[in-house]
Protein backbone atom coordinates (compact mmCIF):
# COMPACT_ATOMS: atom_id res chain seq x y z
CA UNK A 1 0.00 0.00 0.00
CA UNK A 2 1.32 3.46 -0.87
CA UNK A 3 0.96 6.72 1.07
CA UNK A 4 0.03 10.20 -0.17
CA UNK A 5 2.18 12.81 1.56
CA UNK A 6 1.22 16.49 1.40
CA UNK A 7 4.03 18.95 2.13
CA UNK A 8 2.50 22.43 2.39
CA UNK A 9 5.60 24.60 2.32
CA UNK A 10 6.11 28.35 2.41
CA UNK A 11 6.21 28.95 -1.35
CA UNK A 12 4.35 25.92 -2.68
CA UNK A 13 2.75 22.55 -2.00
CA UNK A 14 4.47 19.27 -2.89
CA UNK A 15 2.54 16.01 -3.00
CA UNK A 16 4.37 12.68 -3.10
CA UNK A 17 3.12 9.13 -3.47
CA UNK A 18 5.53 7.01 -1.40
CA UNK A 19 5.73 3.23 -1.78
CA UNK A 20 6.14 0.66 0.99
CA UNK A 21 9.90 0.44 0.36
CA UNK A 22 10.28 4.21 0.81
CA UNK A 23 10.56 5.13 -2.88
CA UNK A 24 8.86 8.15 -4.41
CA UNK A 25 6.52 6.78 -7.06
CA UNK A 26 5.16 10.10 -8.29
CA UNK A 27 5.05 13.77 -7.37
CA UNK A 28 3.13 16.96 -7.96
CA UNK A 29 4.06 20.55 -7.13
CA UNK A 30 2.15 23.82 -7.22
CA UNK A 31 3.42 27.25 -6.20
CA UNK A 32 1.15 29.86 -4.66
CA UNK A 33 1.34 33.65 -4.37
CA UNK A 34 3.38 35.47 -1.71
CA UNK A 35 2.01 38.82 -0.50
CA UNK A 36 4.26 41.53 0.97
CA UNK A 37 1.83 44.36 1.86
CA UNK A 38 4.48 46.28 3.81
CA UNK A 39 8.23 45.86 4.48
CA UNK A 40 8.71 42.89 6.83
CA UNK A 41 5.16 41.62 6.27
CA UNK A 42 4.52 38.25 4.61
CA UNK A 43 1.02 36.89 3.95
CA UNK A 44 -0.61 33.96 2.16
CA UNK A 45 -4.21 33.58 1.03
CA UNK A 46 -5.36 30.31 2.70
CA UNK A 47 -7.57 29.54 -0.31
CA UNK A 48 -4.44 29.66 -2.51
CA UNK A 49 -2.75 27.09 -0.24
CA UNK A 50 -5.80 24.83 -0.52
CA UNK A 51 -6.04 25.14 -4.31
CA UNK A 52 -2.29 24.43 -4.61
CA UNK A 53 -2.82 21.35 -2.41
CA UNK A 54 -5.58 20.06 -4.69
CA UNK A 55 -3.47 20.69 -7.82
CA UNK A 56 -0.32 19.06 -6.40
CA UNK A 57 -2.26 16.01 -5.15
CA UNK A 58 -4.09 15.60 -8.47
CA UNK A 59 -0.75 15.62 -10.31
CA UNK A 60 0.84 13.10 -7.92
CA UNK A 61 -2.17 10.79 -8.05
CA UNK A 62 -2.21 10.91 -11.87
CA UNK A 63 1.31 9.46 -11.89
CA UNK A 64 0.65 6.70 -9.34
CA UNK A 65 -0.12 3.10 -10.28
CA UNK A 66 -2.84 2.79 -7.64
CA UNK A 67 -4.75 4.91 -5.15
CA UNK A 68 -2.79 5.45 -1.90
CA UNK A 69 -4.20 3.93 1.27
CA UNK A 70 -3.77 6.95 3.56
CA UNK A 71 -2.72 10.60 3.76
CA UNK A 72 0.05 12.31 5.74
CA UNK A 73 0.48 16.07 6.13
CA UNK A 74 3.44 18.28 6.90
CA UNK A 75 3.47 22.05 6.79
CA UNK A 76 5.19 25.40 7.20
CA UNK A 77 4.93 26.00 10.94
CA UNK A 78 4.00 29.04 13.06
CA UNK A 79 1.89 30.65 10.30
CA UNK A 80 -1.39 31.96 11.78
CA UNK A 81 -4.59 31.10 9.91
CA UNK A 82 -8.24 32.04 10.60
CA UNK A 83 -11.19 30.33 8.89
CA UNK A 84 -14.94 29.96 9.30
CA UNK A 85 -15.88 26.93 11.38
CA UNK A 86 -18.72 26.11 8.96
CA UNK A 87 -17.89 28.09 5.80
CA UNK A 88 -14.12 27.28 5.87
CA UNK A 89 -13.59 30.69 4.24
CA UNK A 90 -10.72 32.81 5.59
CA UNK A 91 -11.70 36.31 6.81
CA UNK A 92 -8.06 37.49 6.69
CA UNK A 93 -4.90 36.40 4.88
CA UNK A 94 -2.61 34.07 6.84
CA UNK A 95 0.26 35.80 8.63
CA UNK A 96 3.38 33.80 7.69
CA UNK A 97 6.16 32.61 10.03
CA UNK A 98 8.65 34.95 8.29
CA UNK A 99 6.47 37.98 9.07
CA UNK A 100 8.10 40.48 11.48
CA UNK A 101 5.20 42.90 12.09
CA UNK A 102 4.72 41.79 15.69
CA UNK A 103 8.20 42.84 16.89
CA UNK A 104 6.50 45.70 18.80
CA UNK A 105 4.06 43.33 20.53
CA UNK A 106 6.99 41.09 21.54
CA UNK A 107 8.84 44.12 22.91
CA UNK A 108 5.75 45.25 24.84
CA UNK A 109 5.37 41.83 26.49
CA UNK A 110 9.11 41.60 27.17
CA UNK A 111 9.20 45.03 28.82
CA UNK A 112 6.38 43.90 31.11
CA UNK A 113 8.51 40.98 32.26
CA UNK A 114 6.59 38.12 30.61
CA UNK A 115 9.42 36.44 28.69
CA UNK A 116 10.89 34.20 31.47
CA UNK A 117 7.48 32.66 32.23
CA UNK A 118 6.62 32.24 28.54
CA UNK A 119 9.99 30.52 27.93
CA UNK A 120 9.56 28.28 30.98
CA UNK A 121 6.18 27.03 29.75
CA UNK A 122 6.85 26.83 26.00
CA UNK A 123 10.60 26.33 25.48
CA UNK A 124 10.40 29.27 23.04
CA UNK A 125 11.13 32.99 23.27
CA UNK A 126 9.12 36.11 22.55
CA UNK A 127 9.79 36.51 18.85
CA UNK A 128 7.57 37.51 15.89
CA UNK A 129 8.41 34.09 14.40
CA UNK A 130 5.84 32.27 16.56
CA UNK A 131 2.07 32.13 16.10
CA UNK A 132 0.62 33.74 19.23
CA UNK A 133 1.72 37.35 18.67
CA UNK A 134 0.41 37.11 15.09
CA UNK A 135 -3.00 36.24 16.56
CA UNK A 136 -2.67 39.15 19.03
CA UNK A 137 -1.97 41.45 16.07
CA UNK A 138 -5.03 40.15 14.16
CA UNK A 139 -7.21 40.74 17.23
CA UNK A 140 -5.96 44.33 17.45
CA UNK A 141 -6.04 45.16 13.73
CA UNK A 142 -8.96 43.17 12.28
CA UNK A 143 -11.70 43.45 14.95
CA UNK A 144 -14.38 42.21 12.55
CA UNK A 145 -12.59 38.91 11.91
CA UNK A 146 -11.76 38.63 15.62
CA UNK A 147 -15.41 39.16 16.59
CA UNK A 148 -16.01 35.91 14.66
CA UNK A 149 -13.32 34.21 16.75
CA UNK A 150 -14.96 35.43 19.97
CA UNK A 151 -18.43 34.31 18.87
CA UNK A 152 -17.17 30.86 17.83
CA UNK A 153 -17.93 31.27 14.12
CA UNK A 154 -14.23 31.62 13.24
CA UNK A 155 -11.48 29.26 14.44
CA UNK A 156 -7.73 29.76 14.61
CA UNK A 157 -4.91 27.40 13.84
CA UNK A 158 -1.80 26.67 11.83
CA UNK A 159 -1.57 25.39 8.25
CA UNK A 160 -1.88 21.74 9.29
CA UNK A 161 -5.21 22.35 11.06
CA UNK A 162 -6.47 24.46 8.15
CA UNK A 163 -5.66 21.70 5.63
CA UNK A 164 -7.24 19.00 7.80
CA UNK A 165 -10.38 21.17 8.05
CA UNK A 166 -10.46 21.48 4.24
CA UNK A 167 -9.70 17.79 3.63
CA UNK A 168 -12.47 16.69 6.03
CA UNK A 169 -14.96 19.38 4.83
CA UNK A 170 -14.90 20.95 8.28
CA UNK A 171 -15.46 17.73 10.25
CA UNK A 172 -12.14 17.98 12.14
CA UNK A 173 -10.46 20.91 13.93
CA UNK A 174 -7.21 19.33 15.14
CA UNK A 175 -3.48 19.91 15.35
CA UNK A 176 -0.55 17.84 16.60
CA UNK A 177 1.97 18.54 19.39
CA UNK A 178 4.83 19.37 17.00
CA UNK A 179 2.84 22.24 15.47
CA UNK A 180 1.16 23.22 18.75
CA UNK A 181 4.55 23.53 20.45
CA UNK A 182 5.47 26.35 18.02
CA UNK A 183 2.56 28.63 18.87
CA UNK A 184 3.65 30.05 22.27
CA UNK A 185 0.31 28.72 23.59
CA UNK A 186 1.30 25.09 24.34
CA UNK A 187 2.94 23.85 27.53
CA UNK A 188 5.88 21.51 26.88
CA UNK A 189 5.46 19.77 30.23
CA UNK A 190 1.64 19.78 30.37
CA UNK A 191 1.26 18.69 26.74
CA UNK A 192 -1.75 20.94 26.19
CA UNK A 193 -2.92 24.51 25.63
CA UNK A 194 -2.03 26.76 28.59
CA UNK A 195 -4.92 28.95 29.82
CA UNK A 196 -2.39 31.42 31.22
CA UNK A 197 -0.76 31.92 27.80
CA UNK A 198 -4.06 32.11 25.93
CA UNK A 199 -5.04 34.89 28.33
CA UNK A 200 -1.71 36.70 27.90
CA UNK A 201 -1.99 36.71 24.09
CA UNK A 202 -5.77 37.20 24.03
CA UNK A 203 -6.60 33.95 22.23
CA UNK A 204 -9.84 32.13 23.22
CA UNK A 205 -8.96 28.51 24.07
CA UNK A 206 -12.20 27.27 22.47
CA UNK A 207 -11.10 28.67 19.08
CA UNK A 208 -7.95 26.50 19.12
CA UNK A 209 -7.79 23.01 17.59
CA UNK A 210 -7.90 19.81 19.62
CA UNK A 211 -4.38 18.38 20.05
CA UNK A 212 -4.08 14.80 18.75
CA UNK A 213 -1.06 12.42 18.45
CA UNK A 214 1.23 12.64 15.39
CA UNK A 215 0.01 9.36 13.94
CA UNK A 216 -3.06 7.15 14.19
CA UNK A 217 -6.66 7.74 13.05
CA UNK A 218 -6.80 11.56 12.92
CA UNK A 219 -9.67 12.04 10.46
CA UNK A 220 -10.96 11.03 7.01
CA UNK A 221 -10.93 12.94 3.76
CA UNK A 222 -14.34 13.96 2.42
CA UNK A 223 -14.75 12.75 -1.20
CA UNK A 224 -16.79 15.86 -2.08
CA UNK A 225 -14.00 18.13 -0.86
CA UNK A 226 -10.92 16.11 -1.83
CA UNK A 227 -10.76 14.72 -5.37
CA UNK A 228 -13.41 12.06 -4.74
CA UNK A 229 -11.23 10.28 -2.18
CA UNK A 230 -12.30 8.79 1.15
CA UNK A 231 -8.97 8.09 2.90
CA UNK A 232 -7.74 8.07 6.50
CA UNK A 233 -5.57 11.02 7.50
CA UNK A 234 -3.14 9.11 9.69
CA UNK A 235 -0.04 11.29 10.13
CA UNK A 236 0.77 14.97 10.66
CA UNK A 237 3.82 16.96 11.83
CA UNK A 238 5.37 20.38 11.36
CA UNK A 239 7.92 20.40 8.56
CA UNK A 240 11.12 20.28 10.64
CA UNK A 241 9.91 17.56 12.99
CA UNK A 242 8.67 15.63 9.94
CA UNK A 243 12.17 15.90 8.42
CA UNK A 244 13.71 14.60 11.68
CA UNK A 245 11.31 11.64 11.44
CA UNK A 246 11.95 11.21 7.69
CA UNK A 247 15.71 11.07 8.37
CA UNK A 248 14.92 8.26 10.86
CA UNK A 249 16.57 10.27 13.67
CA UNK A 250 14.83 8.10 16.27
CA UNK A 251 17.81 7.90 18.67
CA UNK A 252 18.71 10.43 21.36
CA UNK A 253 21.46 12.70 19.97
CA UNK A 254 20.61 12.09 16.29
CA UNK A 255 20.95 15.40 14.36
CA UNK A 256 19.59 16.58 11.02
CA UNK A 257 19.80 19.83 9.09
CA UNK A 258 17.21 20.75 6.46
CA UNK A 259 18.56 23.26 3.95
CA UNK A 260 15.51 25.07 2.62
CA UNK A 261 14.47 28.73 2.50
CA UNK A 262 16.08 28.80 5.94
CA UNK A 263 18.04 26.02 7.62
CA UNK A 264 16.71 24.10 10.56
CA UNK A 265 18.90 21.95 12.75
CA UNK A 266 17.16 19.54 15.14
CA UNK A 267 18.54 17.02 17.59
CA UNK A 268 16.41 14.32 19.22
CA UNK A 269 16.49 14.68 23.05
CA UNK A 270 14.18 11.72 23.74
CA UNK A 271 11.71 11.97 26.60
CA UNK A 272 13.63 14.83 28.21
CA UNK A 273 12.89 18.55 27.75
CA UNK A 274 16.41 19.96 27.30
CA UNK A 275 16.71 23.70 27.96
CA UNK A 276 19.31 25.68 26.04
CA UNK A 277 21.25 28.66 27.36
CA UNK A 278 22.53 29.29 23.84
CA UNK A 279 19.49 30.57 21.99
CA UNK A 280 18.10 27.20 20.90
CA UNK A 281 14.43 26.24 21.17
CA UNK A 282 12.99 23.29 23.08
CA UNK A 283 10.18 21.75 21.07
CA UNK A 284 8.09 18.60 20.67
CA UNK A 285 9.38 16.22 18.01
CA UNK A 286 6.38 13.86 18.01
CA UNK A 287 3.86 12.06 20.20
CA UNK A 288 2.81 8.42 19.92
CA UNK A 289 -0.85 7.31 20.02
CA UNK A 290 -0.10 6.07 23.56
CA UNK A 291 0.73 9.65 24.53
CA UNK A 292 4.51 9.29 24.82
CA UNK A 293 6.29 12.53 23.84
CA UNK A 294 9.69 12.80 22.17
CA UNK A 295 11.32 16.24 22.40
CA UNK A 296 13.94 18.02 20.33
CA UNK A 297 16.26 20.99 20.48
CA UNK A 298 16.05 23.22 17.42
CA UNK A 299 18.16 25.96 15.92
CA UNK A 300 16.47 28.05 13.23
CA UNK A 301 18.54 29.97 10.68
CA UNK A 302 16.05 32.17 8.84
CA UNK A 303 17.89 32.81 5.56
CA UNK A 304 20.06 30.20 3.82
CA UNK A 305 18.53 28.95 0.56
CA UNK A 306 16.78 32.33 0.38
CA UNK A 307 20.24 33.98 0.18
CA UNK A 308 20.99 31.94 -2.96
CA UNK A 309 17.57 32.97 -4.37
CA UNK A 310 18.53 36.59 -3.64
CA UNK A 311 21.76 36.18 -5.65
CA UNK A 312 19.56 34.92 -8.49
CA UNK A 313 16.53 37.23 -8.30
CA UNK A 314 17.80 40.29 -6.44
CA UNK A 315 21.29 40.66 -7.91
CA UNK A 316 21.07 38.56 -11.09
CA UNK A 317 24.48 36.99 -10.34
CA UNK A 318 23.31 33.46 -11.20
CA UNK A 319 20.60 32.16 -13.52
CA UNK A 320 19.48 29.23 -11.37
CA UNK A 321 20.09 28.18 -7.74
CA UNK A 322 22.06 24.99 -8.69
CA UNK A 323 24.39 27.20 -10.78
CA UNK A 324 25.75 28.60 -7.50
CA UNK A 325 27.93 25.50 -7.08
CA UNK A 326 29.59 25.74 -10.50
CA UNK A 327 30.21 29.50 -10.14
CA UNK A 328 31.60 29.13 -6.59
CA UNK A 329 33.97 26.37 -7.74
CA UNK A 330 35.71 28.76 -10.17
CA UNK A 331 37.54 30.34 -7.20
CA UNK A 332 39.50 28.51 -4.45
CA UNK A 333 37.95 30.62 -1.66
CA UNK A 334 35.87 33.77 -1.14
CA UNK A 335 38.90 36.06 -1.44
CA UNK A 336 38.23 37.47 2.04
CA UNK A 337 34.62 38.39 1.23
CA UNK A 338 32.12 37.64 4.02
CA UNK A 339 28.35 37.76 3.49
CA UNK A 340 26.06 37.81 6.54
CA UNK A 341 22.62 36.99 5.02
CA UNK A 342 20.56 38.62 7.79
CA UNK A 343 17.90 39.55 5.22
CA UNK A 344 15.08 39.05 7.78
CA UNK A 345 17.08 39.49 10.98
CA UNK A 346 19.22 36.79 12.62
CA UNK A 347 17.81 33.57 14.10
CA UNK A 348 19.64 31.13 16.38
CA UNK A 349 21.88 31.50 18.23
CA UNK A 350 21.82 35.32 17.94
CA UNK A 351 18.08 36.14 17.87
CA UNK A 352 18.40 39.69 16.59
CA UNK A 353 15.27 40.61 14.57
CA UNK A 354 16.76 44.05 13.83
CA UNK A 355 20.02 42.77 12.28
CA UNK A 356 20.44 43.46 8.56
CA UNK A 357 22.46 41.80 5.80
CA UNK A 358 26.10 42.78 5.35
CA UNK A 359 28.89 42.11 2.86
CA UNK A 360 32.46 42.88 3.99
CA UNK A 361 35.97 42.41 2.59
CA UNK A 362 35.23 43.65 -0.94
CA UNK A 363 38.27 44.73 -3.01
CA UNK A 364 38.91 45.61 -6.67
CA UNK A 365 39.67 41.95 -7.19
CA UNK A 366 36.26 40.76 -5.93
CA UNK A 367 34.17 38.98 -8.58
CA UNK A 368 30.67 37.52 -8.62
CA UNK A 369 32.24 34.09 -7.98
CA UNK A 370 33.70 35.35 -4.68
CA UNK A 371 30.28 36.63 -3.58
CA UNK A 372 28.56 33.39 -4.60
CA UNK A 373 31.16 31.34 -2.72
CA UNK A 374 30.85 33.64 0.31
CA UNK A 375 27.09 32.90 0.29
CA UNK A 376 27.68 29.13 0.42
CA UNK A 377 30.29 29.63 3.14
CA UNK A 378 27.81 31.73 5.13
CA UNK A 379 25.31 28.86 5.13
CA UNK A 380 28.02 26.47 6.44
CA UNK A 381 29.06 29.00 9.10
CA UNK A 382 25.48 29.62 10.24
CA UNK A 383 24.87 25.89 10.64
CA UNK A 384 28.17 25.48 12.49
CA UNK A 385 27.13 28.24 14.93
CA UNK A 386 23.95 26.32 15.75
CA UNK A 387 25.43 22.80 15.91
CA UNK A 388 28.17 23.95 18.30
CA UNK A 389 25.58 25.70 20.49
CA UNK A 390 23.49 22.51 20.42
CA UNK A 391 26.06 19.82 21.09
CA UNK A 392 28.82 21.79 22.82
CA UNK A 393 31.13 20.66 20.05
CA UNK A 394 29.96 18.87 16.93
CA UNK A 395 27.66 15.97 16.24
CA UNK A 396 28.99 12.51 15.34
CA UNK A 397 27.06 12.68 12.05
CA UNK A 398 24.91 15.40 10.50
CA UNK A 399 22.10 14.11 8.28
CA UNK A 400 21.43 16.69 5.56
CA UNK A 401 18.32 17.16 3.43
CA UNK A 402 16.34 19.84 1.62
CA UNK A 403 16.95 21.56 -1.72
CA UNK A 404 20.43 22.99 -1.05
CA UNK A 405 21.72 19.64 0.26
CA UNK A 406 22.09 18.71 -3.41
CA UNK A 407 24.97 21.24 -3.61
CA UNK A 408 28.11 19.08 -3.19
CA UNK A 409 30.40 22.04 -2.55
CA UNK A 410 28.14 23.31 0.24
CA UNK A 411 27.97 19.83 1.81
CA UNK A 412 31.80 19.55 1.72
CA UNK A 413 32.21 23.05 3.21
CA UNK A 414 29.73 21.98 5.91
CA UNK A 415 31.65 18.80 6.76
CA UNK A 416 34.92 20.80 6.89
CA UNK A 417 33.45 23.52 9.13
CA UNK A 418 31.86 21.03 11.54
CA UNK A 419 34.70 18.55 11.51
CA UNK A 420 31.89 16.02 11.17
CA UNK A 421 30.69 13.51 8.58
CA UNK A 422 27.70 14.82 6.60
CA UNK A 423 25.35 12.18 5.19
CA UNK A 424 22.88 12.92 2.43
CA UNK A 425 20.09 10.40 1.75
CA UNK A 426 18.82 9.26 -1.65
CA UNK A 427 15.47 10.91 -0.90
CA UNK A 428 16.27 14.54 -0.08
CA UNK A 429 12.58 15.47 0.30
CA UNK A 430 12.64 14.09 3.84
CA UNK A 431 9.98 16.52 5.07
CA UNK A 432 7.33 14.90 2.87
CA UNK A 433 8.90 11.48 3.52
CA UNK A 434 8.46 12.06 7.27
CA UNK A 435 4.78 12.84 6.74
CA UNK A 436 4.48 9.61 4.71
CA UNK A 437 6.29 7.60 7.41
CA UNK A 438 4.01 8.96 10.16
CA UNK A 439 0.87 8.28 8.10
CA UNK A 440 2.09 4.79 7.20
CA UNK A 441 2.81 4.01 10.86
CA UNK A 442 -0.61 5.37 11.75
CA UNK A 443 -2.43 3.11 9.30
CA UNK A 444 -0.31 -0.04 9.38
CA UNK A 445 1.76 0.32 6.19
CA UNK A 446 4.83 0.04 8.43
CA UNK A 447 4.75 -1.74 11.78
CA UNK A 448 7.68 -0.08 13.55
CA UNK A 449 10.45 2.51 13.51
CA UNK A 450 12.91 -0.29 12.70
CA UNK A 451 11.04 -1.06 9.49
CA UNK A 452 11.27 2.63 8.55
CA UNK A 453 15.01 2.69 9.27
CA UNK A 454 15.52 -0.01 6.64
CA UNK A 455 14.01 2.24 3.96
CA UNK A 456 16.57 5.06 4.58
CA UNK A 457 19.28 4.93 1.91
CA UNK A 458 22.56 6.84 1.76
CA UNK A 459 23.28 8.87 -1.37
CA UNK A 460 26.67 10.29 -0.37
CA UNK A 461 28.95 10.74 2.65
CA UNK A 462 31.07 13.90 2.92
CA UNK A 463 34.16 13.32 5.08
CA UNK A 464 35.54 16.41 6.85
CA UNK A 465 38.71 17.94 5.43
CA UNK A 466 40.75 20.88 6.67
CA UNK A 467 38.77 23.52 8.60
CA UNK A 468 39.29 27.15 7.55
CA UNK A 469 39.34 28.77 11.01
CA UNK A 470 40.49 32.16 9.71
CA UNK A 471 37.40 32.39 7.48
CA UNK A 472 35.19 31.44 10.44
CA UNK A 473 36.76 34.16 12.61
CA UNK A 474 36.06 36.70 9.84
CA UNK A 475 32.45 35.45 9.85
CA UNK A 476 32.08 35.96 13.62
CA UNK A 477 33.44 39.50 13.31
CA UNK A 478 31.05 40.31 10.46
CA UNK A 479 28.04 38.95 12.41
CA UNK A 480 28.76 41.33 15.28
CA UNK A 481 28.90 44.19 12.75
CA UNK A 482 25.55 43.15 11.20
CA UNK A 483 24.02 43.27 14.68
CA UNK A 484 25.76 46.39 15.94
CA UNK A 485 25.01 48.47 12.84
CA UNK A 486 21.28 48.39 13.59
CA UNK A 487 21.65 49.35 17.21
CA UNK A 488 23.46 52.63 16.63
Amino acid sequence: MSVLAIDAGTTGVTALVVTEDGRIESRGYQEFAQHFPEPGWVEHDPEDIWQATLAACAAALAGAASTPGCVGITNQRETAVLWGRRTLAAPHRAVVWQDRRTAGICERLRSRGHEPRVSELTGLRLDPYFTATKLTWLAEHDPRAWDGVRSGDVVVGTVDSYLIARLTAGARHVTDPSNASRTLLYGLASGGWEEELCELFGVPVEALPEIVPNYGPLGRTDPGAFLGLDLPISGVAGDQQAALFGQTCFGVGDVKCTYGTGSFILTNTGGEIVRSQAGLLSTVAWQTPAGELTYALEGSVFVTGAAVQWLRDGLGLIGTAPESEAVARTVPDSGGVVFVPALTGLGAPYWDPEARGLITGITRGTTRAHLVRATLEAIAFEVRDVVEAMTGDSAPVLKADGGASGNNLLMQLQADQLGTVVERPVVQETTALGAAFLAGLGSGVWASADELRKTWQLDRRFEPGERDEAAYERWRAAVSLASASTHG
